[in-house]
């Protein structure tokens, strides 16, 4: 598991952080701190570290990234942990799509896709 904080590349996304899955590494995204924690086998266990380093609840979004992939399906949106009606989001899946667009924001500024 790490916190990602400065960008990296895709590559580098591929050849570190396919630990637990062949073609996509699971993610939380931080977004008021605009930092990610990657690769853990599930998203609880990264939200635990995000949180073990004061991030918020509130805060916290899972998402999978499929480094693979095109940039049109880079991200997946869909995570136990988004599961928070407090908070409107009623499925595993992000509904609001300006949370989708801030959580897209963040992983652009952290992960280079096009390297």
């Amino acid at each position: 598991m790490q916190i990602i904080s400065s960008k990296i590349t895709k590559k580098q996304l591929t050849q570190n952080h396919l630990s637990y899955f062949k073609t996509m590494v699971k993610a939380v995204v931080d977004i008021e701190e605009e930092i990610i924690a990657i690769d853990a086998e599930l998203h609880s266990d990264l939200e635990e570290l995000l949180l073990d380093n004061g991030s918020k609840q509130k805060d916290l979004w899972g998402i999978n990234l499929y480094p693979l992939q095109g940039k049109k399906d880079f991200i997946e949106y869909t995570s136990f942990i988004n599961i928070r009606p407090s908070q409107d989001n009623y499925s595993m899946e992000i509904e609001d799509k300006a949370m989708r667009g801030k959580i897209e924001n963040i992983v652009e500024k952290l992960i280079n896709h096009d390297s």
